[in-house]
């Protein structure tokens, strides 16, 4: 009887410990709410230009960000915004047809993933129908592939594999995606074999990512698109995957390695590892993301985490300016071995690849 007392009174106290470590993700102070900062930030993207991939086609930063607008006017059962949202999305059907992605590369493939979403909040057909071809030719060997990309089919993997780290956000969205509005296990099961692929070859055993195997150093963003796409996948990933152990034992190695590199202001660094390197947002927001997720969902210990999460979020929010805008989002940027390269990237403002992880952080704190 004793022991049975005293083991409910222990679970009670751990209980009120871990409500108490989450609360840290609800109760900001004035000007750091997440209902406040994705409102302003989500109604400023209804307002600006396209940001187009090689000037030609929705980009991938403009997709995610709105993603992530759909998913706050959703959150916060903002009617009104999720219609602006629709019509800025409408003339993809007619005049600004041209802009929509082709469906040849992981960069522009992503693009099905908000179609998909606009279905799955408004049950409308056509955006179904605009969606699901995205994530099925991802898996669809076209006539003309190349030696390694049929290589890559033949072993069950996406022919648009190329074992660079973002692809590990491109190619998870729009599958999981897919798989959200399906129901079909083909779909995660895809993102999820994946996403082992991706940790066996490319995670080095500090738990971090260089930006390609050629290419040694910790970018900041490079990792965000890692630590971000395995959150989406290990959100949807049904707990009897075969390949779930394997992902939470990755997600786990790189989210202890992040929280050694967090700075004092919350944040990261353009190169996670170099001290002198200045604070780039994009990455930090990702990985805010990803703790988020992690405490939320029970994936990390909230004792731990929830306090570094509270913390990087008012750190975010401090790199904001008065129009909703990011500051020091390091621009786009391609490999290259040279570290000094890294250290002079553009420091943008406003820059779609920060505003899109800012409103995913929004989301996840308002997320019951």
């Amino acid at each position: 009887m004793l022991k049975s007392l005293l083991f409910s009174v222990l679970c009670l106290l751990s209980w009120q410990n871990l409500s108490a470590q989450v609360e840290l993700l609800t109760n900001f102070p004035k000007g750091y709410e997440p209902e406040v900062i994705g409102k302003k930030m989500a109604y400023h993207f209804v307002n600006g230009k396209h940001l187009l991939h090689v000037g030609k086609w929705i980009s991938y930063p403009e997709t995610f960000t709105w993603n992530g607008a759909l998913n706050f006017g959703y959150i916060t059962a903002d009617k009104e915004l999720v219609l602006l949202l629709q019509n800025r999305f409408e003339p993809l059907f007619s005049t600004e047809k041209a802009l929509l992605p082709i469906m040849n590369h992981v960069d522009v493939n992503m693009f099905g993933s908000l179609p998909l979403t606009l279905y799955r909040i408004t049950g409308e057909q056509r955006y179904y129908d605009l969606g699901m071809p995205y994530a099925d030719t991802q898996w669809q060997v076209p006539a003309d592939a190349k030696p390694k990309e049929k290589e890559w089919a033949e072993k069950g993997y996406s022919w648009q594999s190329r074992l660079w780290i973002d692809d590990m956000y491109m190619i998870p969205i729009v599958q999981t995606s897919a798989y959200k509005v399906t129901g079909n296990r083909k779909y995660i099961d895809r993102a999820a074999k994946e996403m082992v692929l991706y940790l066996d070859e490319l995670q080095r055993s500090n738990g971090l990512f260089y930006h390609a195997p050629d290419v040694p150093f910790y970018w900041g963003r490079g990792n965000g698109w890692m630590a971000a796409g395995m959150t989406e996948v290990l959100r949807c990933l049904p707990k009897d995957s075969e390949y779930r152990s394997r992902i939470l034992e990755g997600y786990h190695k790189m989210m202890d390695s992040l929280l050694k590199y967090q700075t004092e202001n919350g944040l990261w660094r353009q190169l996670l590892d170099q001290p002198d390197c200045w604070i780039e947002t994009s990455g930090s927001a990702m990985f805010t993301y990803a703790f988020i997720e992690g405490v939320k969902n029970g994936w990390l210990d909230a004792k731990v985490y929830a306090p570094a999460a509270r913390k990087a979020w008012m750190g975010m929010v401090d790199y904001l300016n008065e129009n909703g805008d990011v500051r020091n989002v390091c621009t786009g940027t391609n490999k290259k071995n040279d570290k000094q390269y890294y250290y002079d990237r553009k420091r943008n403002v406003g820059d779609y690849h920060g505003q899109a992880p800012y409103l995913w952080c929004a989301v996840a704190l308002l997320e019951k």
